[in-house]
């Protein structure tokens, strides 16, 4: 049986949410890379399709494993217009922008503009929502959006292009895109509280995920042609959805459930630092630069402004940095307990 002290006795001890922490800003940094590899040699929209459908396998399978988490898991499907709307903002339409973004510009370009996350949604929410706005927010989120551009145009210039297509006109289209996927992210946040909130995000993550791989897959079947495919970009693509999409999605969402929304976006600043060293020790880009690292630290503590100076328990808009890889928001006490 549950007990009402087992939310209390599943903290574990202190090192806990700092080992969570580090595991997921490596998973998040890591499907990064891989991601920006897999789209030179794979057409963008099948690595969205197979890293949705290999998380959705994941999770599924996670899932079945909890006679709780079933009979949540049926609710969310019967949910079927909700489900059919969150597959969309938050899988169809944010993994095919960033990952075509990727292709145009790059991962460190597009990891930066997904860490804005917190920032469109404070507009979202402030312009649509009427959620509450202070200055510190409004200041946050225009220093971050300016040095994320100037970061954009300094390391565009500053680099060789190597694998990043740094052209003026791929660098528009592929921010537009990834921008594009990041703002419909930030509403999933929005819908998926609004809708799904009452559910644990592991139950409720087959049925959306599900849906976004018969979106993606049939995207792909209409506009993508497989036959240039290598088994090693099938295997990676299986590897990313497997080895990093389904476990951070699992990682963030016990990290906001211990910390809250707010601790793991401002967690997740770490991850761009680290893509863009990472592209650098691949020999994708060149040695970021003084300007480039300066831009990139301005873009953090904007995003640190807008995410602080709020309580960090309850639920929130959107679960702001997870990437990739998160899933938006928290359920209530009900996601907070585990079937013993």
């Amino acid at each position: 049986m549950v007990t009402e002290a087992s939310p209390r006795t599943r903290r574990g001890g202190p090192l806990v949410v700092p080992a969570l922490s580090v595991l997921m800003i490596v998973l998040l940094a890591a499907g990064w890379l891989l991601a920006g590899h897999l789209v030179d040699g794979a057409p963008p929209l099948l690595v969205a399709a197979g890293r949705t459908a290999a998380s959705f396998a994941a999770i599924t399978v996670v899932a079945l494993l909890h006679p709780r988490l079933r009979s949540e898991a049926r609710t969310a499907t019967a949910r079927g217009g909700s489900v059919a709307l969150l597959a969309f903002l938050g899988f169809f339409a944010y993994y095919s922008g960033t990952l075509l973004g990727t292709g145009f510009i790059g991962a460190s370009r597009v990891g930066l503009i997904v860490s804005l996350l917190p920032c469109l949604t404070f507009v979202i929410g402030a312009v649509a929502f009427r959620e509450p706005s202070t200055r510190r927010k409004v200041l946050g989120t225009v220093l971050a959006v300016v040095a994320a551009v100037g970061y954009a145009l300094a390391d565009a210039s500053a680099g060789d292009g190597g694998g990043s297509g740094t052209g003026g006109g791929a660098l528009v289209s592929g921010g537009l895109l990834a921008l594009g996927g990041t703002f419909t992210y930030a509403v999933y946040g929005y819908v998926y509280r609004r809708r799904m909130a009452d559910l644990s995000p592991v139950a409720s993550l087959p049925a959306i995920t599900g849906a976004g791989t018969v979106m993606l897959g049939l995207a792909v079947a209409l506009f993508v042609p497989l036959g240039g495919v290598s088994a090693a970009d099938w295997g990676g693509i299986a590897a990313l959805g497997v080895l990093l999409t389904a476990p951070v999605f699992l990682v963030s969402h016990e990290l906001i459930r211990r910390k809250g929304p707010l601790f793991t976006s401002a967690v997740a600043l770490a991850v761009p630092f680290l893509v863009r060293l990472g592209e650098w020790a691949l020999g994708r880009e060149t040695a970021p630069g003084p300007l480039v690292l300066l831009l990139l630290l301005l873009c953090a503590g904007g995003v640190w402004l807008t995410i602080g100076g709020a309580p960090a328990t309850g639920p929130a808009p959107t679960g702001a940095a997870a990437d990739e890889e998160s899933t938006g928001e928290t359920a209530g006490t009900r996601a907070r307990q585990e079937t013993s």
